[in-house]
């Protein structure tokens, strides 16, 4: 559903916008834009009249997710490549296999056999 509403406060992680329902809805700064900006506020400011379309609505925890990029489809995630930083190469995956941890050892030393001592002494 596409939606016109007005930008009540930008924020790090995206801007809130006024949709006329009770609860404002979230544009995460990923999907405030096609190309990646570092900064909400190179997008939008408080007061901007902007188009947005409802991606999520979480009933329980009172959230409405938006999004201003158009191709979006509601209920997908977002895709980090579409928002990837100019320059920047995807993460690799580390393909080693992981080591297994083991138990510690026993720790053999003048205050570990103290305790011990202590502990059965206490027992008697």
């Amino acid at each position: 559903m596409i939606l016109e509403g007005v930008v009540t406060n930008v924020t790090n992680f995206g801007a809130f916008v006024d949709i006329g329902v009770h609860q404002d809805g979230l544009v995460h700064i990923s999907a405030l834009s096609e190309k990646f900006i570092k900064d909400p506020r190179e997008a939008v400011k408080a007061g901007d009249v902007v188009k947005v379309k409802v991606m999520e609505v979480d009933i329980p925890r009172k959230r409405v997710g938006l999004s201003m990029r158009m191709s979006d489809t509601p209920g997908e995630k977002v895709d980090g490549a579409r928002g990837a930083r100019p320059g920047s190469s995807p993460r690799q995956q580390n393909s080693a296999p992981r080591k297994e941890t083991t138990a510690p050892a026993p720790i053999n030393n003048a205050m570990a056999s103290l305790f011990a001592n202590a502990k059965q002494l206490k027992k008697r």
